[in-house]
Parts: C-alpha cells; structure tokens; sequence
C-alpha cells in the first residue's frame, strides 16, 4: 500500500485534508463499527486528524496525531474497509482495496470547500497572539515576533482569562486618581506583570501596583524585570501579608495562590482597605479539613481524597459569604480550564451598597451544619461580629 501512504503523507501533512470517509466493510463479522470519517482538527494549536467511528447505536471519536491518524487509515483500509474517499482541497480521491491488496486510486475535481474544523477556534485574546508584547517576551511565553511558544500556550491562555476578569470590573474602579493595587503571594509575577501591562499599556490608566512575597530571590528577580520593561509603578516587596501596613487606602486586592489562611489574611486587609474590588485565588486551603464534621455527611468524610476537596470548597463559599455580608457582590468562577490547574477557582468581590437579605443566616446555617468556627471569622473581628449580632438581634 505504498501509494496510498504516499498520498495519504502528501494529503494530511500538506493541511490539504477537507474530510474523508472509509465505508464498504471487507468482512462484517470482523468489526462492530460500519464507517469511519475523518477530519482534520485544531487541537492545543496542533493538527490532529479526528476519527469518528460509527457503531449501530453510538458514535466514538478518538483523535490522533498526523502520522498516528496515517497508521490508522492504512491498517482500517488493510483490514477491515473496501473504500475510502479523500476530500481534498485540490482533488478528491477515491481508493479501493481488497482481500488480496489490490488497490486501485481514482482522481476527481475537487467538491469540497476547506471548512475550520478547529476546536478551538481563534480568539480575541486581550493580549494578542502573534503581536510582540514585551514582558511575555522576558518571561518567555513569547518570542520576538509575538509568536507563543506551544510549551507556554496554556500559560497564555491563563493571562488573557485573568484579564478578562479584570475587564469585567474596571468601571468599579476610579479611573480619574491613581489606582493602588495590591498583589499578595506575587510569586514569579506572570499575572501581575499582565495586569500591569493590561491597565497602563493597553488602558492608559494611572495605576500604582504593589507585588508582596516571602520569597526574597524571586522579588530581587520581579524588581529587576519591571525596571528593565520601564514598568515605572510596578513594584515588589520582600514580606508577610498580615504585618503590610505601608500604605492606607488601596482600591483592588489581588491574591494569587496565598497558601491556607494566608488568603483570608488577605481578604481581611482587603476589607480593612474597603477595597473596591478584590480578586483571590486561594490555594492549598488546610484549616477546615480536620474541623468539618457532620454524620449525614459521613459517606463523603470518610474519603480522605474527597474530605480534602470538600474541605476546599467550603473554605471558599464561607469566604465569599463573608464578603457578602460585609458588602461585597461576591463570584465564584472557574479560572482556568480544571485540565491545566487542579487551583482553578478565583473568588471575584465587588463593593456593594446595596444590602442582601438572608447571607447572615446563610452563614451562621451553614457553619452549625459543618460543625465549624472558621478562622477567617475571627481574623475580620469586630466589623464582622457587630454584622453577625445584628441577626441575632432581629
């Protein structure tokens, strides 16, 4: 079958694949399946070819590299299918076989029109693939011509829906004075760098970003980019999240993998701050796992893997209720896709004045079920219990 791969090599490796189809089973008994199609799809920025196998009552997908999906056309037609059409954007072919290898090519005019088969299919990103973007360049997601890298494409996806999160909420803001944003758990500084870039370069806004972490060669490293980008108002600092009191009034908060508590220490300077806007990433959240407990929910506790996940997920809602209740429009969203990150959540807080009935009973229902005093209650102090007693009162 060497002149059917050599079209097949030609065919596929060229992009030039429309569609196909393998049909006319050789032996009915020998497989369950009655056709198979194919097409090219955009997966992860990499052509794939698509196989959808057709059963009786199902359809199966498996997608496969291009010189795997050659394999796979080459033993199907070997083993099992008579014919099979190529849809091509020059020609289309058809190829037979049969039980003594025989085979046969047939060359037509081209009927089919090249259709985006991708299953990602382009997007508006904020920040632009394929336009250079300097500080993406110096982290390494990008290389001069703007061109993203494939080993840092999911790197770039999480910045541009960090960014997109960031658009939603910037009319929050108060864009006519300068907007001090703190960054807490800054680490390697990818989003915070993006934020920046996002509301000075794109927006043209007048903004003051401070990046704070305990890890004191990576601030040395985040200073030295900002100042070689010209970064002028972007920042880092060597420190703990609970002792920063260098500055009185900050308008957004920003906590990207702050570890267990860390995070509501965080969200309490957020509060102290009355920051505009608050978004949190929490990560490795530890206080809760030991001090839930509740019988009904003993088929779950007694799964120490999904004790820990359960344990997450009540930190969090406890969080964004508490926000509520001292204010705030509170969001739970998914971050990043869960396939890149198992950190996939980001808590996104908006001031509110309006008032929301029913969050503190909410509250005060959902600790009694769980059997729980959460340290982020105590760390809010009197702000939160003067809003606690008030449904006591009532």
């Amino acid at each position: 079958m060497k002149s059917i791969e050599n079209l097949l090599r030609e065919v596929i490796m060229s992009k030039g694949l429309i569609s196909g189809v393998l049909s006319s089973k050789k032996n009915k008994g020998n497989i369950n399946y009655n056709k198979v199609n194919i097409k090219p799809v955009n997966i992860k920025r990499d052509i794939n070819i698509q196989f959808t196998y057709f059963f009786d009552k199902k359809v199966i997908h498996n997608n496969l590299s291009c010189d795997d999906a050659i394999k796979e056309i080459l033993s199907l037609m070997d083993k099992h299918f008579k014919q099979t059409v190529l849809f091509t954007a020059k020609a289309d072919y058809q190829i037979f076989t049969n039980k003594a290898g025989k085979e046969k090519i047939l060359k037509n005019k081209p009927t089919k029109e090249i259709i985006d088969y991708s299953h990602n299919k382009k997007k508006n990103y904020i920040i632009e693939e394929g336009k250079p973007c300097s500080f993406l360049y110096e982290l390494g997601v990008m290389d001069k011509q703007g061109n993203v890298y494939k080993k840092r494409y999911n790197k770039f996806r999480q910045i541009n829906r960090f960014l997109e999160m960031v658009e939603d909420i910037v009319d929050n803001l108060d864009t006519d004075k300068i907007i001090n944003i703190i960054d807490f758990g800054c680490g390697k500084s990818y989003l915070t760098f993006a934020l920046y870039y996002y509301l000075v370069e794109i927006l043209k806004l007048d903004v003051n970003i401070i990046g704070l972490d305990l890890k004191d060669d990576v601030i040395k490293t985040c200073n030295k980019l900002s100042d070689k980008l010209n970064f002028t108002n972007l920042k880092f600092i060597h420190g703990d999240i609970k002792d920063y009191k260098d500055i009185k009034k900050v308008d957004m908060v920003v906590t990207l993998h702050a570890c267990d508590t860390a995070t509501d220490d965080a969200l309490v300077k957020a509060v102290d701050w009355e920051a505009e806007v608050i978004l949190s990433v929490p990560c490795c959240q530890h206080e809760l796992f030991s001090k839930i407990h509740n019988p009904i929910m003993n088929p779950m506790q007694k799964h120490g893997i999904i004790k820990e996940k359960m344990s997450a997920l009540i930190t969090d809602c406890i969080r964004a209720n508490i926000l509520e209740i001292l204010g705030y429009s509170t969001q739970i969203m998914e971050f990043i896709d869960m396939e890149h990150t198992p950190k996939n959540i980001l808590i996104r807080a908006v001031k509110d004045k309006s008032q929301k009935t029913g969050v503190i009973k909410e509250y005060l229902d959902f600790k009694k079920f769980w059997n729980i005093e959460p340290y982020i209650e105590t760390a809010m102090g009197k702000k939160l219990k003067s809003q606690l007693s008030l449904n006591k009162e009532n």
